[in-house]
């Protein structure tokens, strides 16, 4: 039986239609109490499940490589705490004809953020990008974020500003890496079935993220968090975004070009060099804005729904276009060998 696929004339991807319905269903029914505890844990049972199997997958050399890439690493920590907070000082120029002073301190803020891991990791997996480096380029930017995402805060916020503990440390530690490791440790019995098996490895991309965004909305949704602003500064918001988004995102692809980085490491670079990461952002966001934390992780949250949708259509074209090239060397490697044989 011929196995159905969307139509290629069709202009919306179906992951995004996936991701608006998850939104959809976040918003109808938002996980309360005992439900939100379950999607929490059934989003952090899939990111270390996920971590598991590129870690299953990886070569160790593999992972070095990625690891002694310094130059792309330096570049998404430039990307997210030197041009981000740039971009959000300059953007102090919307105030107040499409921001508000609090929406704006919550884009400031945003912008201060450290990086994502799993999504970065999961777009450039999809993307074929250079996942080893974007794992690493991920993980280091929310290690540098304990640090200096509090100092930037301080400065630029003018608030006393507020870290992370050390358990949050742990808990990268153990939701990130020990699941790595695992995978690492027992890839010699199981890599060679997780390689012949690559769609289980991208269901665990996708659904990651959908349980990310449902648990991310949820939240949203039972803080009330939609009431506090109105329906014309709410798109003000989202047009400042859409911008800052669309200027990382360029910068990042061909920043990273004229820096002579290859076309999958600037997948690595433009994944995680252009989003941030709400669950680094809320924590900290509660300690800086106290009882007006809900209203400052607006913007956060919205920026955060917005990368995931934009990400995955161009991480779905920039697989697309690796099928192509290699189509295209398929046949050119045969035009060759023919021409050889006459």
């Amino acid at each position: 039986m011929k196995r159905l696929q969307w139509p290629r004339w069709m202009p919306v991807d179906p992951y995004i239609l996936l991701l608006l319905g998850t939104v959809g269903l976040a918003a109808l029914i938002p996980a309360r109490g005992a439900g939100a505890d379950i999607a929490s844990g059934a989003s952090t049972g899939a990111i270390a499940f996920l971590f598991f199997l590129y870690g299953a997958r990886l070569s160790t050399r593999e992972a070095m490589d990625g690891l002694k890439h310094w130059r792309l690493h330096v570049t998404v920590l430039a990307c997210t705490f030197v041009v981000f907070p740039l971009l959000g000082l300059a953007f102090r120029g919307f105030v107040p004809v499409l921001l508000t002073e609090p929406l704006y301190q919550g884009l400031l803020f945003l912008t201060l953020v450290p990086s994502t891991i799993q999504s970065s990791i999961a777009f450039t997996s999809i993307a074929r990008g250079n996942v080893p480096a974007a794992i690493c380029a991920g993980s280091f930017s929310s290690l540098a974020g304990i640090v200096l995402t509090p100092l930037l805060a301080a400065a630029l916020l003018g608030g006393s500003g507020g870290g992370f503990s050390g358990g949050s440390v742990g808990k990268i530690v153990v939701q990130l890496l020990v699941p790595f490791v695992a995978g690492q440790v027992v890839r010699r019995w199981i890599g060679g079935f997780v390689a012949r098996h690559r769609k289980v490895l991208g269901l665990v991309d996708r659904g990651s993220i959908l349980l990310v965004v449902y648990t991310a909305f949820s939240e949203g949704m039972v803080r009330g968090i939609w009431h506090q602003v109105s329906a014309a500064r709410l798109g003000g918001l989202l047009v400042v975004e859409a911008l800052l988004l669309a200027v990382m995102l360029g910068l990042s692809w061909y920043g990273a070009k004229a820096l002579g980085f290859g076309r999958g490491d600037r997948i690595a670079i433009q994944f995680a060099g252009s989003k941030k990461s709400l669950a680094a952002g809320l924590p900290m966001a509660s300690v800086l804005f106290g009882a007006q934390a809900s209203l400052a992780v607006l913007p956060l949250m919205l920026f955060h729904q917005m990368q995931l949708m934009v990400c995955a259509v161009i991480a779905k074209r920039r697989s697309r276009d690796a099928e192509v090239r290699a189509e295209a060397a398929v046949v050119d490697r045969g035009g060759r060998s023919r021409a050889g044989v006459g």
